[in-house]
Formats: C-alpha cells, sequence, structure tokens
C-alpha cells in the first residue's frame, strides 16, 4: 500500500481489444514515436476512492507510477543508490543534531506545468494539507511526524519534527511530499479525477473511460526546472485486459516495454529467450507479500492460533509450485536484501511442522479443527493470488488442525474495509515507499499503521522504532530493527510470505530499461528511450 501492490504477479487491466493494437507504421510503439509502456495495472475512481492520482489519496504502485513522473519533490532517489539528493531542492539539510528541524532551498524559478510559480508557500501547502485532509487510505503517515512548516522566504522552507526521524529525507521522495498547485488544489478536499497538475520532468494527459485510467500521455515538461533530463520527450503508459493481450502487443511492437503484469509463466518464456526481438531485465526486488492478522478478533486474537499457522504455512511451496521460482521465501516482513534483515520466522518456526501447531494449539486449550476465514482481492495482485490462496487453504487444511474457508474481493471494496478492519485474516502486498528497513517496519507497527491493526507491543512502538529514526548511520540501528522482527515472529500480527523480483521486459530497441526502476522500485519514465537506428 506502496501502497501497496507488488511488482508480480499480473493485476487486471482495463483497455479493451480494441485499444490492444494501436502501434505505429512501424511497429513500434505510437504514431507520433513515443515510448510506449504497457501494465495490467487498474486505476479507477470509486466512492469509497474517488481521487486515484491526488497525492493525499493514492497510496498503491499504479498511482504513485504516475504521480513520481509529473510531480516533482523536494528530494528524490538517484538512479541507482539509496542516498536521497536535491530535486525541486537546490539544497537541504537537518539543522540540529537531533534530526527535528530540516532546512530547504528551492530552486530559483521553479513552474509548476501551467505557468503558475512554485514558492515555498506552495511546498508548505502541499504538507499540510496531506496533514489536513488525513485520508485514512492515503500515505499521511509517512508525513504524521511534521509539527509544522515555516516558510522564511519565496525559497527557504523549515520542517519541524514532533521527534527525531534520520529516514525524513527519504520520505521527501515519495510522491506522499509531492508539491502542488495551490492555485489548483483545494487545502481541505480531494482532487476527484484523474487530472493533475506537477512540475516534474513530465507533464500528464490522462484518457479515461468509465471511471477507469485507460491511458496516460506524457510529454516533456517545458517549464520543469532540475537535474533529470528525460531521454524521450513523450512516453504512454496504456492498460490491457490481461496479460496474454499484453504480451501480444510487445510481440507485435505495438508496445515497446512492459514494466509490471506478466505472470510468472511469461516471465520464463522472456527468460529463455523464446520472445523474438524482447530483452528482460530482472533485479531482486524488494516487494513483499504477506499475511494480516487482526489481533482483536475472534479465533486469530489468539496469538497460538497465529504461531499455529506459522508452523504449518509451507512458503517453499507457494514460491515453487503458485509463482514458479519468481519469488523467494520470505521469514521476516524486511526482505532479505535490505540492511538488517534476519529470519525471524525461521528460527522461530523453522520448516512446516504439523505436530508443532498442533502443541501450540493444545497448550493453549485451543479445540480443533479451528475455523477461519482467509480474504484476498481478486483484482490487483493479479490471477494467482486466487491460485496462492487455495494453496494457503490446502497446508492449513491438510493438518486436520483448521477448517478454512477463502473468500475474494474487488479491490475497491477490499481497500477500504481494511481500516475499518472488516476481515479478521487476509493477504496483502508491500512495496517499500523508500529504501530502508523502517519503512517495512513502522508503516505496520506505529499506533497510526496504514491498516489499521490494534497490534502493540509498546517497546516496539515507543522505544525501539523512535531509537532506531535517531540514527543516522543506519546500520547502527540493525541491533534494534533485530529486536523488533524477532517481536513480530513471536505475536505474528503479520506472517511474511514471499518477495518478489522485479522485471522489466523491453523490445531490443529500446535503452535504459535497466534504469527504469530507482531502489525503491519507483518508476522512472524519464530513463528511456530509443536506441540509435530505431
Amino acid at each position: 500500500m506502496k501502497r501497496k501492490s507488488l511488482a508480480l504477479p499480473a493485476v487486471a487491466g482495463l483497455l479493451t481489444s480494441a485499444l490492444t493494437a494501436c502501434g505505429g507504421p512501424d511497429g513500434s510503439g505510437a504514431d507520433d514515436g513515443a515510448i510506449v509502456l504497457g501494465s495490467t495495472d487498474r486505476i479507477e475512481a470509486s466512492k469509497a476512492a474517488p481521487a486515484p492520482l491526488d497525492p493525499a489519496q493514492a497510496y498503491d504502485f499504479a498511482s504513485w507510477s504516475v504521480l513520481h513522473n509529473a510531480f516533482q519533490t523536494l528530494m528524490r532517489l538517484p538512479r541507482s543508490g539509496t542516498e536521497p539528493i536535491p530535486d525541486a531542492a537546490q539544497k537541504c539539510g537537518f539543522q540540529d543534531r537531533q534530526s527535528e528541524q530540516y532546512r530547504c532551498t528551492l530552486r530559483s524559478g521553479l513552474k509548476f506545468s501551467n505557468g503558475h510559480a512554485l514558492t515555498s508557500e506552495d511546498v508548505k501547502f502541499s504538507l499540510d494539507r496531506m496533514l489536513r485532509i488525513k485520508d485514512r487510505n492515503g500515505p499521511v503517515s509517512l508525513l504524521s511526524n511534521v509539527d509544522r512548516v515555516e516558510t522564511p522566504t519565496s525559497r527557504e522552507v523549515v520542517i519541524h519534527l514532533r521527534a527525531p526521524d534520520a529516514t525524513f529525507p527519504s520520505k521527501l521522495t515519495t510522491p506522499a511530499a509531492a508539491l502542488l498547485d495551490s492555485e489548483v488544489y483545494r487545502g481541505n478536499a480531494l482532487r476527484k479525477g484523474f487530472s493533475l497538475v506537477g512540475s516534474g520532468p513530465y507533464q500528464a494527459k490522462t484518457e479515461v473511460r468509465d471511471d477507469r485510467l485507460v491511458k496516460v500521455r506524457f510529454t516533456r515538461n517545458p517549464n520543469y526546472q532540475g537535474d533529470v533530463k528525460p531521454d524521450s520527450d513523450k512516453v504512454e503508459m496504456r492498460f490491457f485486459d490481461s496479460a496474454p493481450a499484453m504480451e501480444k502487443a510487445l510481440t507485435k511492437g505495438d508496445i515497446d516495454v512492459v514494466h509490471r503484469g506478466f505472470s510468472p509463466g511469461q516471465i520464463d518464456q522472456l527468460n529463455k529467450g523464446e520472445v523474438e526481438g524482447v530483452r528482460l531485465f530482472e533485479s531482486s526486488g524488494q516487494g513483499i507479500r504477506y499475511l494480516v492478522f487482526d489481533t482483536d478478533a475472534p479465533v486469530v486474537g489468539t496469538k497460538a492460533v497465529r504461531q499455529a499457522i506459522a508452523h504449518l504455512v509451507d512458503r517453499q511451496a507457494l514460491v515453487r509450485d503458485v509463482y514458479k521460482r519468481t519469488a523467494e521465501p520470505l521469514y521476516s516482513l524486511i526482505p532479505n536484501n535490505v540492511i538488517s534483515h534476519t529470519n525471524s520466522f525461521y528460527n522461530e518456526y523453522g520448516d512446516p511442522d504439523p505436530d508443532a501447531a498442533r502443541t501450540a494449539l493444545r497448550n493453549a486449550g485451543v479445540s480443533t479443527p479451528v475455523k477461519l476465514t482467509l480474504t484476498y482481492t481478486t483484482d490487483h495482485y493479479g490471477p494467482e493470488t486466487a491460485q496462492e490462496f487455495k494453496e494457503l487453504r490446502s497446508q492449513l487444511n491438510r493438518s486436520g488442525l483448521f477448517k478454512v474457508k477463502i473468500k475474494g474481493v474487488r479491490w475497491t471494496e477490499f481497500r477500504p474495509n481494511l481500516p475499518k478492519r472488516e476481515y479478521a485474516a487476509y493477504g496483502m502486498g508491500w512495496l517499500p515507499d523508500f529504501p530502508d528497513p523502517d519503512n517495512y517496519i513502522a508503516p505496520f507497527l506505529t499506533k497510526d499503521n496504514f491498516l489499521g491493526s490494534p497490534y502493540r507491543d509498546n517497546s516496539v512502538q515507543d522505544e525501539l522504532i523512535p531509537r532506531t529514526r535517531q540514527e543516522s548511520q543506519r546500520t547502527r540501528a540493525s541491533g534494534d530493527f533485530q529486536t523488533i522482527q524477532n517481536t513480530v515472529a513471536d505475536d505474528v500480527p503479520y506472517l511474511p510470505l514471499w518477495q518478489g523480483n522485479t522485471y522489466v521486459a523491453a523490445r531490443e530497441n529500446i535503452t535504459g530499461a535497466e534504469y527504469a526502476f530507482d531502489s525503491s522500485t519507483m518508476l522512472q519514465l524519464w530513463e528511456l528511450g530509443r536506441g540509435a537506428g530505431s
């Protein structure tokens, strides 16, 4: 919730088949030479979420992929690496040793795509607006530590924090801190629909059908002031009904790049070079999949029940049989390629062990079989999700200790229901907002966690997380992060399942595909270009 969804697997798309074959006369991309990306993501407006491209409400991979390329932030992540660098800011830094006062000087001559000047007042407006609207489905938790914002001059901004936070510069790289035109956006209400005005490298024009986004046209923003130098003046993002339709369009040359949505079987074909003229770029991903338990609910509110499930789940079977080894088993909320990771769940529970699960339930006086419903979303993480939950159901029921049912719910209903705690146990995915172990811990374990989980551990919330945020040298916080991971493994408010790799498929004449994602898996359209002779 990134927001939050995984780079794999496929998600239900939007385009009808009539729109999937829109290539230019040379069989490459759009008629005007724009680089065309395909995705099966679904971005739609609903009664519960009427503003899918408003930074105050948008909090998922698909929406952030649009926002990141149209809006500027004070800081951004470089092409590679995890240390934030200035974006709309000329320079930024903490003004105290406690990491509580953050000061930025803006670049000179900043403008929005509509020509309006961008000043420090717009920065203050944008941060204050996020905190004022406080949308329960949005990314407000990333900025909840902001106490007040001051604007000494038109180019200076001083952000005062409630508590020390060395990760705050990283939070300013996310669309949660997108800079908005105070003459366009209202300070106390969402901007409904799909129109947007920013100051990023691209300006975006959206095409909508039946309250669903079907196409985004990105063109170079002539008013952009910053270090990013787009390799293409025009980029188009199209949304497909299915992964097979998208694969057909890529093979024909109607689209140039696929950054999201292929099934594990299609990934395998691409990896073997079976799709002519297309290259596949693979990197170790930071997206995770996990189960959430309402620790105040009947049945799963009993710790022994959650621990028994942890004893029974076979992650190896999930990644082998469902995801065809495009993912890896995960034994912590923090992925194994992020600093401070430790295999807490494996250390606590080891390999699947029905006898250990039975002992945990018996010692707690829990009668078996335990009746439980696992809920998942049918149209956000792809068709493999249903198969994954069938496998989980089978694993738990085979033990004889559980009688599990599964229930699929559409994302437009599923996501708004999470803060209301409508489901006792359900599946979710997460992509990091920024590349730091804090972003796999705080969003889940603080009082204002984005899922509305009632789980609390006073030591984690009041001592360990604040202490990790005081460490500007992030490796020094590893001991506290490991203690937190061990606490989660013991209490099991969440059960990590797997982490997925990241894949980008691109036609051979496309350059920059290997840099399409930054270190937080944020899409960087400006890296894409066409090679000589294309």
